[in-house]
């Protein structure tokens, strides 16, 4: 049984999770506006309109905001690498790099686009995905509304709460919305997937080793890593990966490596040449 104090900080936890639904954000930073779900992350961030840095490293005596970000850059002096890839042995600094570099070997997806359901293995390729299509739909849908309006209208230009108000009612047209966030969907299919989001759950489960995706996609995907089908090698060094893009950037060790090793070779030459002047 949980005593009176515990059972005060339980229902606070409680509280403070259920804004992760809700989207309730009831902290807000009075010189810019921003809101936050946690006081704690309200007074971090009004470190930066104060230039307030209370933790400095003693050895570049660079300084930061909170004694989490101190130990995370602490790591690059000392060389700890804490967290270890389960598939590889490579080692990470922070385990979110471990969680996103794992990924190239189970072929899960671990950033989800909020209007269509569709995952993505980092936050840049979401980030571009969000600019270059939503974005992009919401402007045509904008445009067409305007259009629409210099038709009927004869050319006067709506209002902004006017043009507001008419999108609405396009968007409303989707029947299927999410009762969590509010999110509304033309397709059954990108509509269930956007529900996993928030129920956590993968239904798409590998026989081989037990790991569980949202997606079967990402599951046939994942299969590869037992089957040893569809993976891409680097012509270079034989280092086979999932996904065909990795390959690419792959090849950038081996340019970097050869590039070093072109100005090492040249250094080299130059001492050999001045050795005999200096004699």
């Amino acid at each position: 049984e949980l005593s009176e104090v515990e059972e005060r900080n339980h229902v606070k936890q409680l509280k403070m999770h259920l804004r992760v639904h809700t989207n309730e954000k009831p902290h807000s930073c009075h010189l810019c506006g921003k809101s936050f779900s946690c006081l704690q992350n309200l007074k971090v961030h009004q470190k930066m309109h104060t230039g307030v840095r209370e933790y400095m490293c003693f050895q570049c005596e660079k300084t930061f905001t909170t004694a989490s970000n101190l130990k995370l850059h602490q790591r690059i002096h000392t060389g700890e690498k804490p967290y270890k890839c389960s598939h590889c042995d490579k080692r990470f600094i922070q385990s979110i790099h471990l969680k996103t570099h794992e990924t190239i070997h189970t072929g899960e997806k671990l950033y989800h686009c909020t209007e269509c359901g569709k995952c993505f293995s980092h936050s840049t390729s979401l980030h571009r995905h969000t600019k270059n299509i939503h974005k992009k739909e919401d402007n045509e849908e904008s445009s067409e509304v305007e259009k629409k309006n210099h038709v009927t209208t004869g050319g006067k230009p709506l209002s902004s709460q006017d043009k507001q108000n008419d999108l609405k009612k396009r968007r409303a047209n989707k029947s299927f919305t999410c009762t969590q966030c509010g999110k509304s969907f033309t397709h059954k299919t990108s509509f269930e997937c956007h529900m996993r989001i928030h129920t956590g759950e993968k239904p798409f489960t590998c026989d081989q080793c037990g790991n569980s995706f949202t997606q079967s996609a990402h599951l046939k995907v994942h299969m590869n890593v037992h089957t040893r089908e569809n993976q891409h090698a680097c012509d270079q060094c034989g280092k086979m990966f999932l996904w065909a893009s990795v390959p690419k950037k792959h090849l950038k060790v081996h340019a970097k490596k050869k590039e070093t090793l072109q100005v090492f070779t040249l250094l080299q030459e130059i001492q050999k040449v001045r050795r005999p002047e200096n004699t």
